[in-house]
């Protein structure tokens, strides 16, 4: 498998085992978001950890943890 970068889609992450999980946890605001579902699948993991200042290291070793 492929791992989780800060350019990793949200429509990836959500397709993963417990992905969706993983991004509650931390709130990410986008899983709620009525407009991002329109841009799922081209919102980078990255950019909204960016724009909401979340803990990317943290979410992205998470996430590459959940794929061994």
């Amino acid at each position: 498998m492929v791992k989780a970068t800060s350019k990793t889609t949200l429509n990836k992450i959500i397709g993963m085992k417990n992905g969706e999980k993983i991004l509650l946890k931390h709130s990410v605001p986008c899983l709620s978001c009525p407009m991002a579902s329109f841009e799922i699948d081209k919102l980078k993991i990255g950019e909204v950890c960016k724009m909401y200042g979340l803990n990317l290291k943290k979410i992205l070793k998470e996430l590459n943890e959940i794929k061994k």
